[in-house]
């Protein structure tokens, strides 16, 4: 077996590295820079340094704020539809994962505008998009660091992760400064997705030594400063672990990918629109306890990672991580029934095939998933 890793080409972390972005940005010399930046990050003054910085490069400056939560394929090309004339030839990018999602997709179609005849097939991206700096404001999604981008797709009321090399950003710039206003819902559950890639990869069919890591790491970091950040949001250190962890969670993803609980999510996150962190989170430890006997092994270097003491051999070990997962979800505050969230059960048999479309996530899974294991996994959410 082989194993690859493509990291972003230029990674910038640490407080106040986002006053280096006019030195990246003049690297790149660009005559029209497109800023799309996370609506709610622009009204709160939060882009309102990097503007100033931007402003003072030279370049034409295009801002857009007014951007999709959870993308759907319409709304990216409508977006790809206000750039295309602009002569954009770099693009910036800040916000949480839908943000950077959008931008990965319009940077690539800027280039390949055969692409936009179906956004699903990335055999149509032939040439790398214009140069991307992805600026996360939140730690969860690690999108900043994979070749990942999810988009709704309504006709099919699935998310769909569509997977290219070109997707990766050019440069990454991980300031933890701009996470500090992050609410604590938003802290717990983008801090939970982080924790969902990492642990999923580690367990993963395509796990490997550079992922593995990256997820042990990610893991550890996560679980010595998740809780802090949820019960104190200026603890800039505690926001500077989760930001790393999110960003090594993304890498973990570019290499080994995740499993059956990212699988299961997608179908909620499309028919329901509920949040991708929220429905990792909730999903995660009851696919957890599902792949437990078969990963046992693995189990107990997660236990090590999250501080959770052996138990008298490795079985006893998962058993004490999974319990430790659940209990860490419980305290974040994350629901534990999926009908609070507006699942019912007699969408079930629809669900349930939508999920079982996901074959590329449930094929790495470390244990087969059926269509009857599935179920008894929404089941378990939907007492």
């Amino acid at each position: 077996m082989t194993y690859r890793m493509r990291p972003p080409r230029d990674v910038v972390s640490g407080k106040g590295s986002l006053e280096q972005i006019g030195e990246i940005v003049s690297s790149y010399a660009p005559t029209s820079v497109a800023f799309l930046v996370d609506g709610n990050v622009r009204k709160n003054g939060g882009a309102d340094r990097l503007l100033a910085l931007l402003a003072v490069q030279g370049a034409e400056l295009h801002v857009f704020s007014d951007l999709p939560v959870e993308p759907e394929t319409g709304q990216v090309k409508d977006l790809f539809g206000k750039l295309s004339g602009l002569g954009v030839d770099l693009v910036v990018a800040m916000g949480g994962g839908s943000v950077l999602d959008s931008a990965k997709m319009v940077a690539v179609l800027l280039r390949n505008p055969a692409y936009q005849d179906n956004l699903l097939d990335a055999q149509l991206i032939r040439e790398r998009g214009v140069p991307l700096i992805a600026i996360p404001t939140s730690a969860g999604t690690g999108s900043e660091a994979t070749p990942n981008s999810i988009v709704v797709v309504p006709e099919q009321k699935l998310k769909v992760g569509v997977v290219h090399p070109f997707f990766i950003p050019d440069c990454v710039v991980l300031d933890p400064s701009v996470t500090l206003t992050l609410p604590p819902n938003v802290t717990a559950a983008t801090g939970l997705d982080a924790f969902c890639h990492a642990i999923e990869c580690f367990i993963s069919k395509k796990r490997n030594p550079f992922s593995d890591l990256y997820a042990l790491e990610a893991i550890r970091l996560i679980s010595r400063s998740l809780m802090k950040a949820y019960r104190d949001g200026s603890d800039l250190q505690a926001r500077e672990d989760l930001l790393l962890a999110a960003f090594y969670g993304g890498m973990c993803i570019a290499s080994s990918s995740t499993v059956a609980v990212h699988a299961l999510s997608y179908p909620l996150g499309g028919r329901y629109r509920i949040p991708h962190g929220i429905s990792n989170a909730i999903l995660l430890p009851w696919v957890m306890e599902f792949n437990r006997d078969t990963v046992t092994d693995r189990f107990a270097e997660v236990a090590a990672a999250m501080g959770i003491p052996p138990g008298a051999d490795d079985g006893e070990t998962s058993k004490k991580t999974v319990e430790g997962i659940f209990s860490l979800v419980r305290s974040l505050g994350i629901p534990s029934d999926l009908r609070e969230l507006g699942v019912r059960k007699e969408d079930l048999d629809e669900i349930v095939a939508a999920a079982m479309k996901v074959t590329r996530l449930l094929d790495n899974n470390p244990k087969p998933v059926t269509p009857e294991d599935a179920r008894n996994i929404y089941l378990k959410l939907l007492p």
